[in-house]
Formats: C-alpha cells, sequence, structure tokens
C-alpha cells in the first residue's frame, strides 16, 4: 500500500537558524546555511527517523508579515502551502533577540490552524539562556523548548514531543516508488517556472533575478501512474567565479542532486541559443552516468504555438542540429521544446523522461552482445602497433546505466577511437536513446580469476 510519510513543518521569521536545525534534524548538511538572512527561499523536504518513528520535515522560507518586497510575498506562499500539508507545525524563534514583533504577528497567525504548534526557541546555548527562553511563553502558544541546533542540546525534547503527534506507521507501511529526476541547468533558464508549470502549483519562487533558488528542492508529481520526485536545483557557473561565496554551495547542492536522480532534465533558455555554460550543465549529468533529456525551455519567444499559421518545424531541426553539433558526446540525449508560460510541452517532456529510463535500466542478453561484437570485429579488425585487438567474451555487468564489459587479449589494444565503434554498433542495434552507455575492456586473464574465485 503506497502511503506518504508524516509531514513535520518549520517556520519563523528570517535568521533565527531554521536551516541549522533542519540539518540537525536530519541528521546530515542539506540547508545552505549563512549568517544572513533570505539564504532559503523555497521549501526543502527530508526524511527522518526517530525512534523508529519516520517523517519528512519541511524547512521554509523566513516570513516576516510587514514585508511588502514581492520576493517575501512569495515566501510567505510557500510557507502557507507548507503548513496546509504540515501534521506538526515547529515555530522556530531566537532567544537572543527575544520576543521579537514579527514572532507575535506570527504566533497570531498560528492560533488560527487546527495543527499542533511547538514553539521551540533557538540558540539557547547555555543555563542563562534556556531561562531567556521562559519569554516565550507569553505568546501563548503552549510549552516553549530551548534547543541549541549548533550543539544539538535540546533536540531529542523536541522529536520526542513530536512524535507524540504524527500518526504511527501502519506495518505495511511501503514507500513510492518514484523517478528521481533532477531539474538542472545553468541561472535563470526558468527551471522554477518549468517545475510549476509540471505540477500545476506555485511550488518554487520564481524570480527573473538569477540565483533565486538556492538549494535543491524536492517536489512530487503523478504523470502516466508514475510518480515523479522533481528536484529544482540552483542554476550551475563555473566553479571559478563561485569558490567561497553562497554560490559556490548552489553548485554543490545542484552537483548532488544530480548524483541523486536517476535522470537529469537540463533546461536550455531556447530565446539565448546553447551556450557554454549550457555544455558545462550536460557534461556533468552526461559525467556523473545519468539518464538525460534536453528542454529547451521559453519555445514561445522563437514560434508561435502548434496549429498557428506562422509555425515553422525548421526551426526545431535547426535547434537540433546545433546541440548534436556541438555537444556530439550526448548525442543520444532527446531534446524537447517547452514554455512554461505558456504550459506547453510538459506531457512530451515527462514522457520522454520515461523513455530514457526504459533505456537506461535495459539490459541486452549476453547471446545477442556476443554476436554484436563479433560481428563489429570481423567487419572492421582493429589493429595497433602490429597486433590485434581481440574479444573472447562480452557480457553486460550493469544497468542505469548499461555497462559491458569486453574480456581480450589486451585492454591496452582498445583505442578510444575503436570503443567508440563499438559503442556505435551497440546503439545501431539497441538505440538506447537517453541513456550513456560504458564499454570496458579487460585482460581475459581477469576473467578466469573470477571463474576460480566463484569455484
Amino acid at each position: 500500500m503506497k502511503k506518504s510519510l508524516p509531514t513535520v513543518v518549520i517556520v519563523g521569521r528570517p535568521n533565527v537558524g531554521k536551516s541549522t536545525f533542519f540539518n540537525r534534524l536530519v541528521g546530515k548538511r542539506i540547508a545552505v546555511v549563512e549568517d544572513s538572512p533570505g539564504i532559503t527561499r523555497d521549501r526543502l523536504y527530508a526524511e527522518v527517523t526517530w525512534n523508529r518513528n519516520r517523517f519528512q520535515v519541511v524547512d521554509t522560507g523566513g516570513i516576516v508579515f510587514q514585508d511588502s518586497d514581492p520576493m517575501e510575498e512569495q515566501i510567505k506562499v510557500q510557507a502557507e502551502v507548507a503548513l496546509a500539508e504540515a501534521d506538526v507545525v515547529i515555530f522556530l524563534a531566537d532567544v537572543m533577540d527575544g520576543v521579537h514583533p514579527d514572532d507575535r504577528d506570527l504566533a497570531n497567525h498560528l492560533r488560527g490552524i487546527t495543527k499542533p504548534v511547538l514553539v521551540v526557541v533557538n540558540k539557547a546555548d547555555n543555563f542563562d539562556r534556556e531561562d531567556y527562553a521562559n519569554e516565550f511563553y507569553s505568546l501563548g502558544l503552549g510549552h516553549v523548548f530551548p534547543v541549541s541546533s549548533l550543539h544539538g542540546s535540546g533536540v531529542a525534547e523536541v522529536l520526542d514531543e513530536v512524535i507524540t503527534h504524527i500518526p504511527i506507521l501502519p506495518d505495511d507501511f511501503e514507500e513510492k516508488e518514484e523517478v528521481r529526476l533532477a531539474i538542472v541547468g545553468r541561472p535563470n533558464v526558468g527551471k522554477s517556472s518549468l517545475v510549476n508549470a509540471f505540477t500545476g502549483e506555485q511550488r518554487m519562487i520564481v524570480s527573473n533575478i538569477a540565483g533565486t533558488t538556492r538549494d535543491a528542492i524536492d517536489t512530487e508529481l503523478v504523470h502516466e501512474g508514475e510518480t515523479f520526485r522533481l528536484i529544482d536545483t540552483a542554476g550551475i557557473r563555473r566553479r571559478g567565479k563561485i569558490q567561497g561565496s553562497v554560490e559556490y554551495y548552489m553548485v554543490n547542492r545542484a552537483e548532488k542532486a544530480i548524483e541523486r536522480a536517476v535522470c537529469a532534465m537540463v533546461v536550455v533558455d531556447g530565446s539565448e541559443g546553447l551556450t557554454d555554460g549550457d555544455k558545462r550543465v550536460m557534461k556533468l549529468a552526461h559525467d556523473a552516468g545519468k539518464a538525460c533529456v534536453i528542454a529547451v525551455n521559453k519555445w514561445d519567444t522563437k514560434e508561435p504555438p502548434d496549429g498557428h499559421p506562422r509555425k515553422n518545424t525548421q526551426i526545431k531541426k535547426d535547434f537540433v542540429k546545433v546541440v548534436r553539433n556541438e555537444i556530439p558526446e550526448l548525442a543520444y540525449a532527446p531534446v524537447v521544446f517547452t514554455s512554461a508560460i505558456e504550459s506547453a510541452g510538459l506531457e512530451p517532456a515527462l514522457d520522454m523522461v520515461l523513455s530514457a529510463l526504459e533505456s537506461y535500466y535495459f539490459r541486452i542478453s549476453t547471446g545477442q552482445l556476443n554476436r554484436l561484437i563479433q560481428d563489429a570485429i570481423f567487419d572492421k579488425p582493429h589493429v595497433t602497433h602490429g597486433r590485434q585487438f581481440k574479444v573472447y567474451y562480452a557480457t553486460q555487468v550493469s544497468t542505469a546505466p548499461p555497462t559491458f564489459v569486453l574480456f581480450c587479449n589486451n585492454p591496452d589494444l582498445m583505442h578510444f577511437s575503436y570503443q567508440r565503434y563499438l559503442l556505435n554498433k551497440i546503439r545501431g542495434l539497441f538505440p538506447l536513446q537517453g541513456t550513456p552507455i560504458r564499454l570496458f575492456a579487460r585482460s581475459s586473464h581477469d576473467k578466469d580469476e573470477d571463474k576460480k574465485k566463484g569455484s
């Protein structure tokens, strides 16, 4: 039976330590932490296990009810959506500041919800500060929990209280099977807008300011009966330009998001064409060995929608040709054209992801593979320094991505150009669109050794 985990949402005004507290609950550094307000702008999700109880915790952006900044308004919307999902709310405050007027505004707002609210006062690093935390009883929300997110003190008591308010998972609980899809690209190509369009919900904060998304954000979506986990990531820029800045952590999170995913959707700005930054992002996905789909977004700026009399199908073909010429190592990646603002091309993009994953997990029978390799070598023998490259046996050792090993007379005799020839032969019979494939040569002596170990 497929179910969702109970949800615990952390809210509070900016810079009270929500992301540090979130990381403490999760047990690892997921949220970006820096001593300046506004670092977390979207909702972050992660799973927590405490005393054999499992739940997901949600970090939100800092809420200021009196701020008229459009970005702050979007943060409030994000927090409201999170509160609607919550089973328990953790209201985090800062003992060093005392009861701030913004704390009172938020407390008044939380009194209107029916969910359990736990008042957690952060930065209570010593006995005196724990005493100062008593001031927060004046908010009228019940018991106050003094904690130190940095050192971990008091956090266990909060978790003990949380699990008294969440449903106990049944013995037959089974997590949702999901497709982990990383939405990656350079800054400001429309990644968050695309996620919002996929979900039909203002899930991500959207701005034309590059860098609005700073963490890797997870969102669930169901398409064709499959559950997708969309991981929206901060825009990737060249490392040399970002070392030591918040953007350094943004890139680090994006790379980790690709590692966590099974497929990367590389978003390109169709209005600008292919850039060196786009090619760097594509190479990241390729080098990580992930299935890959290239989504050319903002295509509404290039041509009108299907059925329009000025529709020009050639313009798409020309764009694909540029992609294939500029980054031939990703010739296997399908190209789809989308417009987040027009909600166009979204279903074909997700269909293409599912198709790419079929290739990603594809397995060729040993007999077919050996016939294919032997025929390829017969058609085009390979000789290096007067010695012929011979393959005695071929096998597929894994999927995700499909990986093949050739047991041969001497691995050093397989030149990279001949390796590419054999890979092309495999793709000629099995197109495997959307996935990289790997091919390695090993000495036939290694195969003999493996047999001895197995006997």
